[in-house]
C-alpha cells in the first residue's frame, strides 16, 4: 500500500483533469493515476502518413463486439487522454438538449438539470480551456452570461469563401468554439489539428489547460503508467478504501478519503464492473443495474464536397459549422443534428480512408475537397451496454435514431449542392467506430434509475465520484468535451463543500 492521500483521480482526460483543476487550491493531497505516459514530441506528431496510414499512435487494445469479432476502438492512452487528439471543439449543449423531446425514432429523456444550472460551469470550463468563439452567429446558441474571452479562430481565405457560399445557400454558418491557440499550433508545423496529437501548447487540451494549472500546486501529482484494475471497499461496501493498479508489472494499492473515476465512458464502466465484491456483486455502485447500460455513441458521417473550380488552399480548415437542422427539420419539425468542418483532408489522409483509390487520385481529389462531419443524437437504451467477460471489454451498441441521421445527410447534401458543390460524397461510420462515447453511469435524482447524483457522486458509495462522459444522460448532437469539463468542475465544487 502506498501512503494514503486525500483524493485519488483515475484518468487524466477532460473529466479527470478538470476535476483536479477544480480541487487543486484546497491544499488536499491529490494523486492522478494515468495508465498512459506523457506524449513525446517526435517527427510523427505532424506526419499525416504516420498518423493516418501507419497508425503510429493507435492503441493495440482490442474490444469485442457481441458478434464475437474483435476491433480497435480508436481510444488513446496518454496524459490528457483522448483530448490529445481531439478536434478541440468545445460546444455548450443547446438549451433544448436538456429538455425531453421527441425524435424521428424515439424520445430523448432530458436531464434532471437545466441549461441555466450548467451555464456558470460552462463559463468556467471555457476559461480554463481558453475557448475561442463568436457569440451571436448561431441561432441555436444558448444564452451566455459573458461573451467569449477570445475571438474566434479566423477563417482562411478558402473557408471564408465557403462561409459566403453557405450563406447564399440559406443556412447560418457560425464559427466553431475552439480550444486552439492557432499561432502556437502553426508555429510547430503548418497542419490541421483534427486527429493530430498535441505535443506542444497549440491545442488547449486536458493536459495543457486544466492539468497544467492543477500541477502548479505542490499538493497535486500524477503517477503515469498506472493501470487501475479494481477499486476496493470496506467490508460493508459503503466506502472505497483503495485503488489497485499495475505499474511496471507490479500491483500496487493507494488509499484515499475520496475517489473519482474518470477513465472514459467505456473504461470507467469496465473498471467498476470488474470491482464487484460481496457487497456489490454486480459491480461497484450498481444497485440500479444501470452501470454500463445506456451506452451512446454519436451517429456520424464524413462528407466530402468537391468543386473542381475551387481549389482548397486551407491549412487547418476547421473553423465553421451550421446548426440549421439541429433542433428542427423543415419537413417534420424534429431534431436532426450538427454539421461542422473536419480538419483539412490531405491526399495522404484521404488515401488512408480509401485504400483502394490510387494515391495520385487521392491527392487530386483532396486538392478540391472540403471535409465535413455530420453528427446526430444517439438515444439512451439500457440494452446498449458495456460488459466485461473473461477480463475483456465487450460492447453491445444498439444504434438508434438513424432515420434522423439519414435525413441530416439528405438536407446537408441539398445545402452543399445549392452552395455550388457539384460532387458530394459520404461515408457513414459503422457500429464499431467509437465517436464521443457516453452514458454508462448516468446521473439522476433517483438511485433506482441512475448511478450518480447531480454532483456526480455514487448513490451507493459516499466517497466515490464519476466525472467523465459516463454520467451524461443524453448524447445531444454536438461534441461533449465542454459539458464533461463543466460537470467535473461542478463536482469539484460539491467536493470542496464537503471538505
Amino acid at each position: 500500500m502506498r501512503q494514503a492521500v486525500d483524493i485519488v483521480i483515475i484518468g487524466s482526460g477532460v473529466g479527470g483533469s478538470s476535476l483536479a483543476y477544480s480541487l487543486a487550491d484546497t491544499g488536499k493531497r491529490i494523486v492522478i493515476l494515468e495508465r498512459g505516459e506523457y506524449l513525446e514530441d517526435t517527427p510523427e506528431a505532424r506526419d499525416d502518413i504516420a498518423i493516418f496510414q501507419k497508425g503510429f499512435y493507435r492503441s493495440t487494445e482490442e474490444w469485442v463486439g457481441t458478434d464475437g469479432e474483435s476491433f480497435l476502438p480508436g481510444n488513446y492512452y496518454y496524459v490528457g487522454g483522448n483530448s490529445k487528439f481531439f478536434g478541440a471543439v468545445m460546444y455548450r449543449y443547446r438549451a433544448e438538449d436538456f429538455l425531453p423531446r421527441p425524435h424521428m425514432e424515439g424520445r430523448s429523456p432530458g436531464w434532471p438539470l437545466g441549461y441555466a444550472d450548467m451555464e456558470p460551469w460552462y463559463e468556467r470550463a471555457e476559461e480554463i480551456y481558453g475557448v475561442r468563439g463568436a457569440a451571436g452567429e448561431d441561432p441555436t446558441d444558448p444564452p451566455r452570461s459573458h461573451p467569449f474571452r477570445f475571438p474566434a479562430v479566423p477563417d482562411e481565405p478558402a473557408i471564408a469563401a465557403v462561409r459566403q457560399r453557405l450563406r447564399k445557400a440559406g443556412v447560418h454558418p457560425a464559427s466553431l468554439p475552439l480550444a486552439i491557440d492557432i499561432e502556437e499550433w502553426l508555429r510547430r508545423a503548418k497542419t490541421g489539428w483534427d486527429a493530430f496529437p498535441n505535443t506542444g501548447r497549440g491545442k488547449i487540451d486536458a493536459e495543457v489547460g486544466p492539468l497544467a494549472s492543477a500541477l502548479t500546486h505542490p499538493n497535486v501529482s500524477v503517477i503515469t503508467g498506472a493501470n487501475v484494475v479494481r477499486l476496493e471497499t470496506d467490508p460493508s461496501g459503503t466506502k472505497v478504501t483503495a485503488a489497485a493498479f499495475i505499474k511496471d508489472g507490479v500491483e500496487q494499492r493507494i488509499g484515499a478519503d475520496i475517489f473519482a473515476v474518470a477513465a472514459g465512458a467505456v473504461q470507467s464502466a469496465a473498471l467498476l464492473l470488474r470491482s464487484a465484491n460481496g457487497a456489490h456483486p454486480s459491480g461497484l455502485g450498481n444497485s440500479s443495474d444501470q452501470l454500463g447500460r445506456n451506452f451512446m455513441n454519436h451517429n456520424t458521417t464524413a462528407m466530402l464536397t468537391i468543386d473542381p473550380r475551387s481549389p482548397n488552399t486551407a491549412v487547418y480548415q476547421k473553423t465553421l459549422a451550421f446548426n440549421d437542422f439541429y433542433n428542427r427539420d423543415p419537413d417534420t419539425g424534429l431534431p436532426l443534428g450538427n454539421v461542422q468542418l473536419l480538419g483539412h483532408i490531405t491526399g495522404n489522409i484521404l488515401k488512408a480512408q480509401t485504400p483502394t483509390v490510387p494515391a495520385w487520385i487521392a491527392r487530386l481529389m483532396a486538392r478540391y475537397a472540403y471535409g465535413w462531419f455530420l453528427t446526430s443524437e444517439d438515444l439512451p437504451n439500457p440494452e446498449s451496454r458495456v460488459m466485461v467477460r473473461d477480463g475483456r471489454i465487450v460492447m453491445h451498441w444498439v444504434r438508434s435514431n438513424m432515420r434522423a441521421h439519414e435525413t441530416l445527410i439528405k438536407r446537408t447534401r441539398q445545402v452543399m449542392r445549392k452552395a455550388g458543390f457539384p460532387i458530394v460524397l459520404t461515408r457513414t461510420f459503422g457500429r464499431k467506430t467509437t465517436s464521443h462515447q457516453c452514458g454508462t453511469a448516468r446521473l439522476g435524482n433517483d438511485p433506482k434509475t441512475s448511478v450518480v447524483s447531480l454532483d456526480c457522486r455514487s448513490h451507493d458509495l459516499d466517497n466515490l465520484y464519476i466525472t467523465d462522459a459516463s454520467v451524461l444522460p443524453t448524447s445531444a448532437a454536438v461534441n461533449p468535451a465542454l459539458t464533461v469539463a463543466a460537470l467535473a468542475i461542478k463536482a469539484g465544487h460539491a467536493i470542496k463543500a464537503r471538505l
